[in-house]
């Protein structure tokens, strides 16, 4: 799936510099994705194969608590037997993360993203749980980046994107588009190679993310600032205090 943006406003779009962590992802994702196609297809060094594959999501090594930091690892590891799969999760990464960034900075932005895929992972996990095997091997960003979809099109519901680079759509529309399709590819066939309740799941855990208010950043920085005042107003009061204890003392000597 190809896809570009273009939009007025003071948010920079497609061609716009890249932000710190966007661009942080993209080097660890390529970099990654190179180190992985090399172990794979030379069949070099077991022992690195060994730990590419440990790094995979494996439902059973989750479920059995050993695997949790797979939850993390696994979005960092894509195909190494094509191009496509990297190639159009670090597209759409550049071009839809890098506004995002801008608008929440670096930190908001990296919690995020790594929030939608854990939460798509858990979906992989369960799903495949329910209705698959554990031992199958979920790689892959995609679910943190229909998270990342799923954010543009609330932030930026107007903005013109080109779906497949030919037909302009509103962001909107389009979010409604990409979330019928992974849900529909839920009910699908389980051996199609593509992690569909992934796909929902990232955007179900990013729409609960900025709906609900997990981990809202904006709230707790509000909570520190209501809470620092209060100190500040209580230091006053005392210091006041003292000092009208002060002048009586004063009055009493003079």
């Amino acid at each position: 799936m190809r896809f570009a943006t273009r939009y007025p406003g003071p948010v920079l779009g497609f061609g716009g510099p890249v932000p710190s962590g966007v661009k942080l992802l993209l080097i660890s994702n390529i970099a990654l994705f190179l180190a992985y196609f090399f172990v794979v297809r030379v069949q070099a060094l077991d022992w690195l194969q060994g730990l590419f594959d440990w790094l995979r999501l494996w439902p059973r090594a989750v479920l059995e608590l050993i695997g949790l930091p797979q939850l993390f690892t696994y979005m960092f590891l894509h195909d190494p037997y094509g191009l496509s799969h990297i190639l159009f999760n670090m597209l759409a990464l550049w071009m839809f993360g890098g506004d995002l960034e801008r608008s929440w900075g670096r930190r908001r932005f990296l919690q995020y993203y790594f929030a939608c895929g854990a939460g798509a992972g858990l979906c992989a996990v369960a799903g495949n749980w329910m209705f698959g095997s554990l031992d199958s091997r979920t790689i892959g960003a995609s679910g943190a980046i229909y998270g990342i979809l799923l954010a543009f099109g609330l932030m930026f519901p107007d903005a013109t994107v080109l779906f497949s680079l030919l037909f302009p759509i509103k962001a909107k529309y389009f979010v409604m588009i990409m979330g019928a399709i992974a849900f529909l590819g839920t009910m699908g066939s389980a051996n199609s190679g593509v992690s569909h309740v992934a796909h929902l799941g990232g955007m179900v855990f990013g729409y609960a993310y900025l709906k609900l208010g997990f981990l809202h950043l904006d709230a707790l920085a509000g909570l520190r600032r209501s809470l620092r005042e209060w100190k500040q107003r209580r230091a006053r009061r005392k210091f006041e205090v003292y000092m009208r204890k002060g002048s009586g003392k004063d009055r009493m000597v003079h």
